[in-house]
Formats: C-alpha cells, structure tokens, sequence
C-alpha cells in the first residue's frame, strides 16, 4: 500500500526574514509556488510555524521553525526574471544620490525627474538601480515608501528583509517624520497651521489625480512660512501627518497657493514669471526615523540645483530654512491665530467648491480648522439680571463643633 500523504519539507526563519509575511518568505525561497495553492496549505493545516497553524498573511520572526508540504515538480522554483543590466552611468547614478549608508538602510537624495518605480514609458526608476546599492548586503536593498517622480530628496532604501519589515511599520503607524520645503505661489495669511481636508481619488483621472471630497481619507498637513517675497511668493516648510497620495500638492492648491511648478494641481497659476524654473519646487528636506538595531537616522537633503536658483532668486536666506516647526513646541496654534486661519482657509475652500455643496448660509458654522465646529460663545439668557459675585472668601456652611478642653 502506497502512501498518499504529501511529503513534508521545513526551514529555519534566517536572521534576514525576521518580520516578514510567511508569502513574501515563500516568494524569496519558493519562488514558483503559486498563492492558490499556499492558500490551500494554510486551510487544510499543512503549514504550521513552531507547530502551530499557519497563515499566509502571518509575520514571521528569527528562529521559528516552518513545516510545509514539499511542492510538486511543476512549481519548482522558476530562474527570477532579470532587468535591464546596469551600465557604468547607472552605477554611478545610484551611489552619486547616497547621502547616508549602514548596515541596515541607505538613504538617496532623489533627482527631480527620476521616477521611484517604474511604469508605462518608464525605462530608468530608482528600482531598476537597486542592484548597485547591493554591496555586501544578502540581499537586494528594497524601497519603504515613495517619492513622486519630479519631487526631490531624502528617499529611505532598507538594506535587508528584517529593516524593510521594521521600516515599513514605521511609516504606517507615522512614527518617522519626514519635513519637505516648497515654494509656493502667493502668501498665506497666516503665517503657521494645519490643513485638515480628507482627500479621495478623483473620478475618470484613473486614480492618477487627487481632489479635495468630504467622503475621502482624513488628512492632515501642518505647515510655517519660513520666508515670503512679497505677496508674489513664499517658502515654506511642510510636514504630512498623514500619507495620503499627492498630499501636500492638493493640500496646497486647495487653500489657494499651488506649489510652483505643480501645473497638474495649480494649473497655469502654479508658474511664477521671469528666472523662476518651471520644474517642480518641492523637495524632501528631511528624513527622522527610529532605527532598527536601536537609536535613530536623521538626514537631511540638499536642494537640487533649480530649487537653489529660485530661492535665490526670491531672495530667500537658507539659514532661516534651518529653524524649524520641531524647534517650537507642539500644540495647537495661537488662538487668535487660529481664528484668523479658519477664517481664510474656510473662505478658500468655499470659493473652490461653490456649487459642489451648499454655500455658506446664516447657520453655518465657522471653524477654528476646516471641517471642525467652533463651539457657540455663551451669551445670557433674555429677562435675568447678571449677577456680580461678592468679592472675598466665600463664607463656608459647615459648622464646626466645639472641642473639649484639654486636662490639665
């Protein structure tokens, strides 16, 4: 009698795959099994993990031992398909942009105009210029989070399987703390803030584009005016409290001031005339992240080369950029403040979306930030006298009782 059982096979977790899902860990060392049927595994109990049940979704950790069926002839592991050799240009492409480099992560100040990944029509992206960025790392360095293809600066590469896990959650639950500088067209009225606007895909773009929409994701960008020239221009410092798509290019267009360069959110109105670059002026400054084998990498990125002529230019002083919204102590703005920035950014956005929804009407709100209620001011009620409290303790009610004397 034959036995019909599947022949099991296992491995140890490396040091590298700590943290990983159990299907990227199949991708890396089983390549060609397909996901159907790991699935089927998982289901029926036939992957299990230090004897435990499995599933595909499953993080694991260094150490733990994996018990699997042995996969059938026909999803032997295939030859990894192979992209475009590297030429001596693109070696020195990649180790030109690296400003930082340890055994864990790389960081590259990305050019404006280098896509971070590719796409249609997309022959160079920094992934396709992994491979030079290897070194003596065990594996491919792997990208964490994105830049869009004309935003410039600091972009985070982790260097082996267990940072890219570490990584990655770093920047889903926004513990890294990433600061971009813009120049954008005109001044806002205030000087120092936070736009609160939800954000979703806009209809027909084919999710290539952003709008503002009540029914989008919450989003959240504060901002500070670092420099203005005169009521043409400003230079600002922007950090995303969250990571919606485009983000700080909608957010900016929405309250009146598209960053310069930004034509597909500001249209003809996000050019300034004269010297000023037509290129896009937002670049990724600086990069705070915790790092996985304990304290912390703090980079910051030069300018490319149009950002410095424009702030140039404009006139703007670089040491002014050095201050920073983390040197002041975090809270919510001034109230006055406060005030005055709902007030315009209210007015902005209404005129944006007029005819979209219902205009302003005698029972609207106003709002400290868009989309929050300020609460009504008190007023006494028609018909009762205010009172005046009596200055002066007030006397108390208890009595107290007189105590014994004392013997003598």
């Amino acid at each position: 009698m034959t036995d019909t059982r599947p022949q099991l096979d296992g491995a140890t977790i490396a040091e590298e795959d700590d943290g990983i899902r159990l299907d990227r860990w199949f991708k890396r060392h089983r390549e060609g099994t397909p996901h159907a049927l790991l699935a089927r595994w998982a289901r029926s109990g036939q992957l299990t993990l230090d004897g435990k049940k499995a599933d595909v979704s499953d993080r694991i950790a260094a150490g733990q031992k994996l018990v699997m069926p042995t996969p059938p002839v026909e999803t032997a592991a295939r030859p990894a398909r192979k992209g475009r050799p590297l030429t001596d240009a693109d070696i020195e492409l990649a180790t030109g942009m690296m400003i930082h480099r340890d055994a864990s992560a790389i960081v590259l100040n990305k050019l404006p105009g280098l896509a971070t990944q590719g796409g249609t029509k997309t022959e160079q992206h920094v992934d396709g210029l992994l491979d030079a960025l290897k070194f003596d790392g065990p594996t491919r360095p792997k990208l964490v989070h994105r830049l869009d293809k004309d935003t410039s600066g600091a972009l985070l590469i982790a260097r082996t399987p267990r940072s890219a896990a570490y990584f990655a959650k770093s920047f889903s639950n926004r513990s890294a703390r990433k600061t971009y500088w813009a120049i954008i067209v005109g001044v806002p009225d205030i000087q120092q803030g936070e736009i609160d606007l939800p954000l979703a895909k806009q209809p027909g773009s084919g999710g290539e584009k952003m709008h503002v929409h009540d029914d989008g994701l919450p989003s959240k960008t504060r901002y500070r005016v670092i420099e203005r020239a005169g009521n043409s221009a400003a230079w600002v410092e922007l950090q995303p409290l969250t990571g919606r798509t485009h983000q700080l290019r909608v957010h900016m267009a929405a309250i009146g001031h598209p960053i310069v360069g930004d034509g597909k959110y500001g249209g003809k109105g996000a050019f300034l005339t004269g010297t000023i670059s037509r290129k896009m002026h937002l670049h990724s400054r600086r990069l705070r992240i915790d790092h996985p084998d304990g304290g912390a990498i703090d980079v910051s990125a030069d300018v490319p080369d149009h950002f410095a002529a424009s702030l140039d230019a404009l006139g703007f002083d670089l040491l002014l950029g050095e201050v920073g919204t983390d040197d002041v102590v975090e809270g919510p703005p001034p109230k006055a403040a406060a005030k005055a920035a709902a007030k315009a950014h209210s007015k902005q956005i209404r005129k944006a979306r007029r005819g979209e929804r219902r205009g302003r009407t005698a029972t609207s709100k106003p709002t400290d930030h868009v989309g929050k209620p300020k609460p009504k001011p008190k007023t006494a009620k028609p018909g009762k006298p205010k009172t005046t409290k009596p200055v002066g303790k007030k006397p108390s009610a208890k009595k107290h009782r007189a105590r014994p004397p004392r013997a003598s």
